[in-house]
C-alpha cells in the first residue's frame, strides 16, 4: 500500500506561482507512474499532470499546459507541481495520484492511491 502526503498549497493573487509536493510514503522496486489532479467546487475532478517513473514522459492538461511543471525524484520517491502565471480558474483541491507500471494515464480510474490534497486558492 503506497500513501501519498501533498504539501504546498495555500492562497495567491492572480498571475502568482506555488509549488506542490507529494511524497510517497516508501520507496518501492516497481516502477509508479504519480500525477496530479484536481477539483473545484462543483465540478468533477479533472487530470493535470502525470509523470512516467523515469521522469522521460510527461502529460499535461490543455489548461495547464505552459503553466505548470511536473518533476519527480525517483530517488526520494517524490513529485512536484511548479504552478506560475496562476488564474482563479485553477483554484481547486489539487491531489496527488499514483499507479503502478508505465503507462502514463490521463484518467483517474487507472489510479489507486491517492493523498488527502491540499487547497489552493487563487484571488483575482
Amino acid at each position: 500500500q503506497v500513501q501519498l502526503v501533498e504539501s504546498g498549497g495555500g492562497l495567491v493573487q492572480a498571475g502568482g506561482s506555488l509549488r506542490l509536493s507529494c511524497a510517497a510514503s516508501e520507496r518501492t522496486s516497481s516502477n509508479y507512474v504519480m500525477g496530479w489532479f484536481r477539483q473545484a467546487p462543483g465540478k468533477e475532478r479533472e487530470f493535470v499532470a502525470a509523470i512516467s517513473w523515469s521522469g522521460t514522459r510527461s502529460l499535461y492538461a490543455d489548461s495547464v499546459k505552459g503553466r505548470f511543471t511536473i518533476s519527480r525524484d525517483s530517488a526520494k520517491n517524490a513529485v512536484a507541481l511548479q504552478m506560475n502565471s496562476l488564474k482563479p480558474e485553477d483554484t481547486a483541491v489539487y491531489y496527488c495520484a499514483a499507479r503502478g507500471g508505465s503507462v502514463v494515464y490521463t484518467d483517474g480510474y487507472h489510479y489507486p492511491y491517492w493523498g488527502q490534497g491540499t487547497q489552493v486558492f487563487v484571488s483575482s
